[in-house]
């Protein structure tokens, strides 16, 4: 029993000695790609007669971090356009869109060994664009709203992490028929990303 127990306490020495070894030699930037489900909550639209949603959708994200110290860091998050479909629940297909979703958070992230969790907060930009509504409908091209974030990055080797990561983007833009405004619509998506993270 007692070599067991010496056995099991090498062995943590060596595990925490190469955590805080990768540590050590980590830099202050990490980049991130994802693979990201978009949930829209499509709560929230004022359109009269019309229950407006768009639709959920799997797409691509990278981000870039810059680490002030081993808790503070700031990431900037991006994609490409992303196509959507709005939808009314009582006529069906209305439309399509595509939208721009850029967020800059502020991150901290706690101490541990191992498992590394964080939390965010910062602004959304979302900036739509090729928007074919049809019959002299129209939406703002621009919203600026908050974003929310919490995630756990995961030591693989070297410099490699498995990311799990989770935001809460709030995104509305007004709707106008032939340049009046009839309403809001309100997308406020719950992003749910998996990917792998290098920290240089």
């Amino acid at each position: 029993m007692k070599k067991q127990i010496i056995a099991a306490v090498v062995l943590c020495t060596l595990a925490s000695g190469a955590v805080f070894a990768q540590q050590a030699n980590e830099g202050p930037w990490m980049v991130r790609v994802r693979a990201v489900h978009l949930d829209s909550a499509n709560g929230g639209s004022t359109v009269p007669n019309l229950d407006l949603s768009i639709n959920n959708k799997w797409m691509p994200e990278v981000d870039v971090s810059y680490f002030f110290n081993k808790n503070m860091a700031v990431e900037l998050i991006l994609t490409v356009p992303q196509k959507q479909t709005l939808s009314s629940s009582l006529v069906g297909e209305v439309g399509t869109l595509k939208h721009l979703p850029p967020t800059l958070l502020a991150q901290y992230h706690f101490n541990g060994n191992g498992f590394k969790p964080y939390v965010g907060a910062g602004i959304n930009y979302t900036r739509f664009s090729s928007v074919n509504l049809g019959a002299g409908a129209s939406i703002d091209k621009s919203s600026w709203g908050p974003a929310l974030q919490v995630g756990v990055d995961i030591p693989l080797t070297g410099n490699m992490y498995l990311n799990f990561d989770v935001k809460k983007v709030y995104i509305s833009t007004d709707v106008a028929l032939n340049g009046n405004k009839i309403g809001n619509l309100k997308i406020d998506p719950l992003l749910v990303g998996v990917g792998l993270g290098w920290r240089f």
